[in-house]
């Protein structure tokens, strides 16, 4: 039986060669709110980014909502000063009986007004992200929490683009990379650029561009853009006030405004502006590894 026949047969969707994708259930949609996905090689800065990003959402007036998909659970450590539990721990509580939960069980307030989800992810090796995605946001929907809300951020686990950490792909519709200026960031973003494209054949979901992040320059970042038809939102430097922040729990809007941190408040309040005006979708098209090493002087 061929791929294509088994993911037909699966109720998946055409989502790449050999993919087997179970396709959403159109009552998972998220509404009107604006989803946007945060993509990026692991310990690049998303969860500071994602983070910030949302404060700034909420400092325009924004009714804004962060969920965190990675077992670590820490993507809104600093706007609400703890590591709050895990979709999956609460619903592991009540024996998976998702009917016995309030919302205040897996929704917390953080930092001006951002709502905050950790949805967790499944023991290791035993089961798959997506799953525990799907079932976050069929909880938020059934708490009617989706309703009220302007801002959905998904703050996605590393740089894996297998299909379970692709799931958010499935709701958002613009995927955000953070990268830095180095060859290793690179080549996690052209592997999640080619995650995104999959998810586009049958998705609303596009390219918004890039969050150049903890880097003075951005010269092989954009000789990428260049090639691949990318784009860089944001840039962000390697400040000392960006890693005290997550040291004190805060995010960088409750830091003592220095002109340094000024400078990075006001990146994040004109990148919040600029994506909730409409970012334009960017047709990129991936590299074939290869052409990334010559593109950025490998040998």
């Amino acid at each position: 039986m061929s791929s294509t026949t088994l993911r037909r047969a699966a109720g998946g969707r055409d989502d790449g060669e050999g993919s087997v994708q179970v396709q959403m259930p159109p009552t998972l949609a998220i509404g009107h709110a604006k989803v946007f996905a945060v993509y990026g090689k692991g310990g690049i800065g998303k969860s500071t980014t994602s983070s910030n990003l949302s404060v700034a959402f909420s400092k325009l007036g924004l009714r804004v909502l962060q969920i965190g998909c990675d077992p670590k659970h820490d993507s809104t450590f600093t706007l609400t000063k703890r590591l709050v539990p895990t979709v999956i721990d609460i619903l592991e509580s009540v024996d998976f009986h998702a009917e016995e939960l309030r919302a205040e069980d897996f929704v917390y307030p953080g930092y001006n007004g951002v709502m905050c989800v950790e949805a967790g992810g499944p023991p290791a090796g035993t089961g798959c992200g997506g799953y525990v995605v799907g079932q976050t946001v069929k909880l938020l929907k059934e708490h009617h929490l989706l309703e009220d809300t302007d801002v959905v951020i998904f703050d996605v686990l590393g740089d894996v683009v297998c299909g379970g950490f692709a799931a958010p792909l499935q709701h958002a519709a613009r995927a955000l990379i953070v990268a830095a200026n180095d060859f290793d960031s690179i080549f996690a973003m052209n592997r999640i650029v080619a995650a995104i494209q999959a998810k586009a054949r049958n998705y609303e979901v596009r390219l918004g561009g890039v969050i150049a992040n903890r880097s003075a320059a951005t010269d092989q970042i954009d000789r990428f853009n260049g090639a691949t038809g990318l784009a860089t939102l944001a840039h962000f430097p390697d400040l000392d006030e960006i890693r005290r922040s997550r040291l004190k729990k805060a995010t960088l809007f409750e830091m003592e405004p220095t002109p340094a941190v000024q400078a990075v408040q006001d990146e994040y309040l004109r990148l919040a502006g600029l994506l909730w005006a409409g970012a334009p979708p960017l047709p990129a098209s991936p590299l074939r590894d290869r052409e990334i090493f010559d593109l950025l002087g490998f040998d």
